[in-house]
């Protein structure tokens, strides 16, 4: 062998180990067709190689079930690990997850659930994502850390109207306002009842606080007529986690809404390793931001209108100092920059008061006299790291800030846009309703930021619902980041076919979805509890800019779009542009109890028209809802489909779905429509390596 031959298998030898040290591992992706699809479905671009990236997310399930945790393989497209949520004898989440965040070095992702809402046990949760690999090795297994209660025995309990009294064994912290808090009760006997005469847990649950006096508190129960006598039972004031935060490995630090309380926990042992209390805390905690130095840990209060400021080392307080004339009403939000030296606020303002973006010096925690207005209803603030800039946006207003980090006087923002998101306005020039901005998120190439929004419509324009149903119809508008400017109007269309309904032989995709009650956020003058969806919809990027995510709530499920061109390698002769929706991951099955998903519909004839096909049977289905069909003997190729119930046709003793088949007149035939459990609803997505 030649000296020049060996150098060049050396060299290839080489190369290919290079490829296997950077993580360039092959995966299927999967590329259905996409709303701008025509039957047949045109060749697709190949997938290509590409480094494991991750991007995670919680969903929510009926109040009384665990939500769920998901990891989304960024190259791979799809959704690789997921917590239990069907196996109760398996560790899982606990109910009503609030928010997530993931250690730096991608460890270990957190969830606060303030399952309190619901009478449940607050918690937070922690994973260990799935690893790089060529197969799926899904999440570790689901573990709790134990946090801090205070509990105290009944000795008496009775009602009167609405009002229960209970005398406790020992007292909980005293409150000078209670009102706003929660208070959770458990196990209390009533003698001789049954049901479903008399409900023997009528006084279990989580309630709104009226008074506390120490050992005898009172609270709102809305059963009334209770029995007298009430034997024993728990009283419990559970501290509602509501946020996460940390810029450190060794450390998560949890906000706790009801308690007035952060936790440190070590996340060596899993413990929580110190608390830090009111006053040294405000009241109602919603939002953290640790610096990224590690040196102080900033708390939002919504409760009392403040920002508290605590040594990481020992969670110890320090003063901050609010200048004349500044008023922090509704803080809601709260982020560091990225030399830590400032940390930036937003407040939510009232029906009287104007939201505002203030800034903080972090060397002597005073906060800067100059706040900039940006509405009466700002409820998220964005940090762009790599241009400096911070994003505002107001749902209340249909508007999104952009403001530069610095420029201004003592190195504050400088506001460089303010981008209407009303009907006719460039990024929502049509449709239904103004846009409502739910979220902003960034390209780490600098070149492009996205904003989530989605409209309401209360007579949905979506054939595929029916103008008989309202519906909210999700979108994402995509900007140019140096011209802040939309590069596509209106915004991204966000539903595949599938899972989503289509006419294919007409061109017509669904883009709307019924509403879920339990997605709708609060708006002003509400402000955020830990029973409310912060975000109806929500965007994030992968860390390498190849993808970005919008989690729907009411769909069930998170947009996948591809931000690069589809002929950047050269493969595959693709023509998808960037800035493509790739496809819809849908989230884990959740619970239903709506007599419209337990009841099953006996089909007695069906008949196609024009690729839909009409059901006869009496039914109590819902538009949207998907069934699945079997037993069909003349229609045997519609049985194991699932199949989505359009709003038009849809009676008690009809029902329609989209079928692509040629045209069947009216034929009897027996078989049964059985309704498909819904969804989770996703409300948040965390970027990870």
């Amino acid at each position: 062998m030649s000296l020049r031959r060996a150098g060049r298998l050396s060299a290839m030898m080489l190369a290919a180990l290079l490829m296997v040290a950077c993580g360039q591992v092959y995966r299927p992706v999967v590329i259905p067709c996409s709303a701008g699809g025509v039957p047949g479905c045109p060749p697709e671009p190949a997938p290509t190689p590409a480094s494991f990236h991750a991007v995670f997310g919680i969903s929510t399930n009926l109040p009384n079930a665990p939500g769920g945790a998901f990891q989304i393989d960024v190259g791979g497209d799809s959704i690789i690990a997921e917590t239990p949520t069907s196996d109760q004898s398996a560790p899982n989440l606990g109910a009503n997850p609030t928010y997530a965040a993931v250690l730096p070095n991608d460890t270990r992702l957190f969830v606060a659930s303030a399952g309190s809402v619901e009478g449940l046990v607050d918690a937070v949760s922690y994973v260990a994502p799935a690893f790089q690999s060529t197969i799926a090795t899904g999440f570790g297994p689901v573990a709790n850390v134990n946090l801090p209660y205070q509990s105290s025995s009944i000795t008496a309990i009775s009602e009167s109207g609405n009002l229960v009294t209970a005398t406790l064994s020992a007292a909980l912290s005293t409150m000078s306002n209670p009102a706003g808090y929660t208070v959770v009760i458990t196990n209390v006997i009533i003698p001789n009842c049954l049901l479903p005469a008399c409900n023997p847990n009528a006084y279990d649950g989580a309630f709104p606080l009226v008074s506390n006096n120490g050992t005898t508190i009172t609270y709102s129960n809305p059963n009334t007529g209770l029995a007298l006598g009430g034997l024993g039972g728990t009283a419990t004031f559970p501290p509602q986690p509501v946020f996460l935060a940390s810029s450190q490995n060794t450390a998560m630090y949890v906000a706790n809404y009801n308690t007035n309380s952060i936790f440190a926990i070590n996340t060596t042992a899993n413990t929580v390793s110190n608390t830090a209390t009111y006053p040294a805390v405000g009241v109602h905690p919603v939002s953290l931001a640790e610096l990224p130095n590690g040196l102080k840990l900033y708390s939002a209060n919504e409760g009392d209108n403040t920002v508290s400021s605590l040594t990481v080392q020992a969670l110890t307080p320090n003063v901050v100092t609010v200048p004349a004339g500044v008023t922090l009403t509704n803080p809601v939000w709260v982020v560091a920059r990225g030399d830590s030296q400032k940390v930036y606020v937003l407040t939510e303002g009232s029906a009287t008061a104007q939201g505002e973006l203030l800034t903080i010096d972090t060397a002597t925690d005073t906060i800067n006299p100059n706040p900039l207005p940006v509405g009466s209803g700002a409820n998220f603030l964005y940090f762009d790291l790599y241009l400096n800039r911070l994003y505002v946006v107001n749902p209340a207003t249909s508007m999104v800030y952009v403001f530069s980090d610095t420029g201004g006087a003592n190195d504050t923002p400088v506001q460089l846009a303010a981008i209407s998101f009303g009907l006719g306005s460039a990024p929502c020039p049509t449709g239904p309703s103004a846009c409502v901005p739910t979220s902003v998120t960034s390209l780490t190439d600098g070149s492009r930021f996205y904003v989530a929004s989605y409209q309401l419509a209360t007579s949905c324009p979506d054939p595929f619902i029916g103008a008989a149903s309202s519906c909210i119809i999700p979108g994402l508008t995509v900007f140019d980041a140096p011209s802040i400017l939309p590069k596509i109007t209106p915004a991204l269309t966000l539903l595949t076919y599938p899972p989503f309904a289509a006419d294919v032989a007409t061109n017509q995709y669904q883009y709307g979805v019924p509403q879920v009650g339990s997605c709708a956020s609060p708006v002003l003058p509400a402000v955020y509890a830990p029973g409310d969806t912060r975000f109806r919809v929500f965007t994030t990027s992968s860390e390498d800019a190849s993808h970005v995510y919008v989690s729907m709530c009411d769909a069930g499920a998170i947009a996948d779009i591809n931000t690069t061109d589809a002929n950047v390698n050269g493969i595959g002769g693709g023509t998808t542009p960037a800035d493509s929706l790739v496809t819809d991951l849908s989230t884990a099955v959740g619970v239903c109890t709506q007599i419209s998903c337990s009841t099953a519909a006996t089909i007695t004839a069906f008949s196609i028209t024009n690729n839909v096909v009409t059901f006869q049977g009496a039914n109590q289905f819902a538009a949207g809802q998907q069934i699945t069909i079997s037993g069909l003997s003349t229609g045997s190729y519609l049985n194991n489909l699932n199949l989505t119930v359009l709003g038009t046709g849809l009676t008690s003793s009809q029902f329609e779905c989209d079928f692509t088949y040629s045209n069947v007149s009216l034929t009897s035939d027996s078989g049964t429509a059985v309704p498909l459990p819904p969804l989770q609803t996703p409300i948040l997505l965390l970027t990870g390596q």
